[in-house]
């Protein structure tokens, strides 16, 4: 093992695998639960350097900071049954956002995970965390969406930006970030990079490549609308060619970045075809630019490949990136997984020819725009 160097915390209370989603929605609240408990098997935990931190409530204050009092208010009349026509208005009782018992309190939990994450980076207690259970980047001032109740990845910016850091949202979920881009669309505070399946195949149907902000944030919003069957080779190409550039020039304080795992080929919601070794190789990108980094989860509904998904990449921000890396076959034993048995790694991928082709001309498209508009001074 390597010398511990940066300090680094997994977010998780008990309390978000008592409560949380039916059990027939499509978003598992028990993922990152099963997360913790695979690190904690392959023996990450025993690290010096790595530690469990439980999330604290939000109070009020913190929440209007972004969504509106009268939203807040119908969110915990419906975690108590009270459903009516403005609840529906506002999103919920849907089978995207569906009403379940306790669900403000659950909501504002995982979203203070992100918020103590953000303390601890800027109190110099952490150097990099990690909460699996935020990632809420749909959710709206005054509306839920896309299992969005409160948007965690707003609230952890505003807390960082109150700081006077300087952040920037990398967001590689399958889905568009649109509630994070609406709130920081105008200001030159906050670089927000997504990168999404696009969205004429896919909800939310936002993030297309002339969506790069306004005002004195023009040049602040990055989208890669990524075509169906996008694969890791050149996933990868676009997030170095575009991402790290960006990373140069902004040259922001703290990375915050959303894992969201729907990427995954064979994920049931998107339309990707990616492995989980990109997850991993970019986590070691970033690890090594030695950036304060806020990670949270987010999409990832096969819950099995999306919990390999963060252990690995979890793994590697700890152990680095090493061919050996987590491959004594424990973890398709544990997560009774019969499909992969080498490890937390994917197999490699293969794309038909007749894909690539047009998911290379596409993504090259995106490169050489954000070349000719958000990579250079406006």
């Amino acid at each position: 093992m390597n010398p511990p160097e940066k300090k680094i915390v997994f977010i998780h209370s008990d309390k978000l695998d008592e409560n949380g989603y039916p059990d027939d929605c499509p978003f598992s609240s028990r993922r990152a639960g099963m997360t913790l408990s695979t690190i904690d098997s392959l023996g990450i935990l025993a690290y010096s350097n790595v530690s469990i931190v439980e999330p604290e409530m939000l109070d009020e204050s913190e929440l209007l900071k972004f969504h509106t009092p009268e939203y807040l208010e119908v969110l915990k009349q419906s975690s108590f049954g009270e459903h009516n026509y403005k609840a529906l208005k506002m999103g919920l009782g849907t089978p995207d956002c569906p009403i379940f018992k306790d669900m403000f309190n659950y909501s504002v939990l995982a979203a203070g995970g992100t918020v103590t994450g953000a303390q601890l980076l800027i109190d110099n207690k952490a150097d990099i965390v990690f909460n699996a259970s935020g990632g809420f980047h749909h959710a709206k001032p005054s509306a839920a969406a896309g299992f969005c109740y409160i948007n965690d990845i707003v609230l952890g910016v505003k807390k960082l930006i109150d700081a006077d850091k300087k952040v920037m949202v990398i967001d590689i979920d399958a889905h568009h970030f649109d509630g994070v881009q609406d709130a920081f669309y105008d200001t030159d505070k906050v670089t927000c990079i997504s990168f999404h399946e696009d969205g004429k195949t896919l909800f939310p149907g936002t993030g297309d490549l002339p969506e790069i902000g306004d005002g004195a944030g023009l040049g602040f919003t990055v989208n890669v609308p990524l075509p169906v069957g996008t694969y890791d080779d050149v996933f990868k190409k676009a997030f170095m060619e575009i991402v790290l550039p960006k990373i140069e020039m902004d040259k922001p304080d703290v990375l915050v970045v959303e894992l969201g795992m729907d990427g995954l080929a064979g994920d049931p919601l998107a339309h990707l075809n990616l492995s989980n070794n990109v997850y991993a190789d970019i986590t070691d990108t970033l690890n090594n630019l030695n950036i304060p980094m806020l990670i949270t989860g987010g999409g990832g509904y096969n819950v099995n490949d999306t919990v390999r998904g963060w252990a690995l990449s979890f793994g590697t921000l700890v152990e680095g990136k090493h061919d050996d890396l987590l491959i004594a076959g424990m973890g398709g034993v544990m997560l009774e997984n019969t499909a992969w048995f080498g490890g937390l790694r994917d197999r490699t991928l293969v794309t038909h020819s007749g894909y690539r082709k047009d998911v290379d001309e596409k993504i090259e498209f995106a490169i050489n725009f954000h070349k000719e508009h958000t990579l250079k001074k406006i």
